[in-house]
């Protein structure tokens, strides 16, 4: 089969090769998967740029494609059907690898059965590709705590991968949503993400914007950066609110309010998705699933790449494009 790999960190066009790999073969509880579309997430770059492998690594630990073959009599019937698929790299959590363990950045990869799930025939294989990382993110802040039905949330970077998906479900899910964007450009994607008001925070104060909208206050943040946006966040949070934070790219060791955090009752709440519980998951996939078939679920494609601009993608995707960046490995360009 024809893959990209890497076997020492570094910028993706001096460390990424495409070239011929040996089939995988799947063995018991796994399928083989030939991969229509792999998504490039800011994990699979990273890990790329800093993390040096202990053997050749097969990058991109989300993808989308047809089930081949299956490694026991039990899981035939997986054959023929389209999946997404997730953790292809990640399965045992972020940095983690197990032995014969591969991305999605190849025309076939090997999954646990525990790690895929049906397309629906209306969702194309690339907006398949985009659901791993982005969307299970997504579900846990938003979700993660149960209904949200008649609740005000605030989406911080509603114009980002995770954030417009969050956008999605919140409103599918009943929820009154304001968003926070850095351009114009941003605030007509979050717009048509479901948005009910867009903040631009490069132009406006936000606290006094959200304050407008609801002088209660939030009852729910979905928070991209947790160092750079905490005070506002504390701020505008109504008594015994949540925090649900990502990420914090701005500092990994943030000061915490803790006093005014604790005058509210508020819940910090991280989320994970490479350690997502099973039950947590289940619940995810089921919710993800009918949001696909209904079309209520639809994530922003900025740009495909063949396999041979492997290097390309990444750089595309380390660039923060408009929306997700895939790879289709069995494309020639």
């Amino acid at each position: 089969m024809r893959a990209a790999w890497y076997d020492r960190p570094g910028p993706a066009r001096h460390v990424l090769t495409v070239g011929e790999l040996p089939d995988p073969v799947p063995g018991p509880g796994e399928v083989l998967v030939r991969v229509a579309a792999s998504g490039v997430n800011p994990s699979d770059y990273k890990r790329r740029s800093t993390s040096a492998p202990t053997r050749r690594c097969v990058p991109h630990s989300d993808g989308a494609g047809t089930v081949v073959a299956a490694g026991d009599d039990l899981h035939r019937d997986w054959i023929g059907k389209r999946v997404w698929v997730w953790n292809a790299v990640n399965r045992f959590g972020y940095g983690v690898l197990a032995p014969g363990e591969s991305g999605t950045a190849a025309e076939l990869v090997v999954m646990p059965v525990g790690n895929l799930a049906e397309l629906p025939d209306t969702v194309g294989f690339e907006v398949g590709a985009c659901l791993g990382v982005p969307a299970f993110t997504a579900y846990a802040a938003v979700l993660g705590d149960g209904p949200v039905d008649g609740a005000t949330i605030l989406v911080q970077g509603g114009a980002g991968s995770v954030g417009e998906l969050a956008i999605q479900l919140a409103v599918r899910a009943g929820a009154t949503v304001l968003t926070t964007v850095s351009s114009s450009a941003k605030a007509d994607r979050a717009r048509a993400a479901g948005a009910h008001q867009v903040i631009d925070y490069r132009t406006t104060d936000v606290r006094t914007a959200v304050r407008d909208h609801a002088p209660a206050g939030v009852d729910r943040v979905v928070e991209v950066d947790f160092a750079a946006n905490i005070r506002t966040d504390t701020d505008v949070l109504a008594p015994y609110g949540t925090i649900a934070s990502y990420s914090s790219t701005s500092n990994p060791e943030p000061v915490v309010p803790y006093f005014a955090l604790q005058l509210k009752g508020a819940t910090l709440r991280t989320v994970q998705v490479f350690t997502m519980p099973a039950r947590q998951r289940a619940q995810a996939v089921k919710h993800i699933g009918a949001a696909l078939a209904a079309g209520t679920l639809v994530p922003s494609i900025a740009a495909v790449f063949g396999l041979d601009d492997i290097a390309a993608a990444h750089e595309a995707a380390e660039n923060r494009p408009e929306g997700n960046v895939i790879v289709e490995p069995g494309v020639r360009r």
